[in-house]
Order: structure tokens, then sequence, then C-alpha cells
């Protein structure tokens, strides 16, 4: 890659700022100090910014606890966004979240640059699990256990049979395979037991680490990565 697009990529400057950069023999490749924007970064450089070290790897993956009152989307002229709550260089590099939780649910969000990684993981035809804490109004019962275990129709569509713990009268947890827009939600109202709160607990084989506070991230590890790439059918180099 071009140092210029590669430092452009990373967030440190515009194209035209990188080129001010190299100019004024800020940047060093490998310990050599390179001036030009078109000079070739060799996969696994050592590539620093004022004697700093730059993480140039390009592709990421994000577990965030995302917290109620954001959106999850790349961005919004109106509202703040999963991505506000991100270092710049996530969104310059291309980082994007894995489905979407609605603006008042919380827990797990996942966020990559990888696109294909995204997709496969929440096409319906993975059967992904995702597992959700609902607090509900009223209280759950076997009823609601064999509903779900059913499939429930939900006018447009009839949901996929789904799991559901009862973990007390008015809190549940249901593991579904899909991720419609509020089908959780509708799930709970078409027996009669509208959700007051709803936390994303599980995504595929990742649980959310419950060290992170709400809004905070962290980088995946080597091994939660492979997992995802396996929940998808898909290798990981």
């Amino acid at each position: 890659m071009r140092l210029d697009k590669l430092l452009a990529r990373l967030g440190e400057a515009s194209r035209s700022g990188c080129r001010e950069l190299l100019r004024a023999g800020r940047v060093q490749v490998n310990g050599e100090t390179a001036r030009s924007g078109a000079y070739p970064v060799p996969e696994g450089a050592v590539v620093t910014l004022d004697g700093k070290a730059l993480d140039c790897r390009m592709n990421r993956y994000l577990m965030m606890n995302k917290p109620a009152g954001v959106l999850t989307a790349r961005e919004d002229a109106w509202q703040s966004t999963v991505m506000d709550l991100l270092p710049p260089v996530y969104a310059s590099l291309g980082c994007m979240p894995v489905g979407r939780l609605d603006k008042d649910t919380t827990g797990l969000l996942l966020l990559t640059t990888d696109g294909e990684l995204a997709h496969r993981l929440i096409a319906p035809a993975r059967h992904v699990d995702k597992v959700y804490e609902a607090k509900v109004e009223g209280a759950l019962d076997q009823t609601d256990v064999e509903a779900f275990a059913a499939g429930i129709p939900l006018g447009d569509f009839t949901a996929l049979p789904a799991k559901l713990e009862i973990l007390a009268p008015g809190v549940g947890l249901a593991t579904v395979r899909e991720g419609k827009f509020h089908q959780v939600k509708r799930m709970f109202g078409a027996v009669g037991k509208p959700v007051k709160e709803l936390r994303r607990l599980r995504f595929g084989p990742l649980s959310l680490d419950e060290t992170l506070s709400p809004g905070d991230y962290r980088e995946l590890n080597d091994e939660e990565i492979a997992a995802l790439y396996a929940a998808a059918g898909m290798k990981h180099e």
C-alpha cells in the first residue's frame, strides 16, 4: 500500500496533509525516513509518526457494550451513533456494526471492517444464535415458552422457532436465529408481554464482556476472531 494512502486510512491526516507530514520528515518506515507518498509500505512494516509507532492493521474487530440512547448506524445527521463512541480511526478504516440493535436496546454489539464477515453473521441462512435478556410487563409462563418454540406469526413473517427460558416472572432469556427489525420485542408483544428493557448478552460464539461499562469497547482477541469466522463458515488468515 502507498504510504500516503495508509496514513489517510489510519486517520492521521488527509491525503494533502499526509504530503506535508512526509515533506517535513516526520514519518519513518522501518527506521528510514520516507518523504514520498508513493513509498510502498511492505506488509508487517513498522511505520512511525514523530517517533511513535502506528497500528497499521487494516482489519479490526470490536465488542461494544452498547448503551441506550444511541443509534446503531455509521452516521446520522441528528442523533448520536455507536461510531461516535469510538476513536475516529475506526471510521477511517471502514469499521461497521454487525447487524443492528434498537436505539433503546443495550448490550453486545460487534463491529468490524470485514464486510463479508458481517454479512454472513447476520444472514438468516447462517442461523447464528443471538441471546437477549428481556424484562417484560406481566409474568412469563410455560405458554409463552411453547409459543416461542413453535414459531410466532408476526404479520409480515413468522419468526423461526426460538428458545425462551424464564429467569423470573417478568424476566426471560430469548435465543433467536434471526435479526429482523424489532423482532424480539415483537415476539414478546405477540404473546402479550411487552418489553420494558432488552439487552443482548450473546452473539454467536461470543458473550458480552461484563467488565465493559455501557459505551465501552475492546478489540477482540485472536481466539474470539477465529470463533466468529468459524460461525460464519469462513477461513481466517
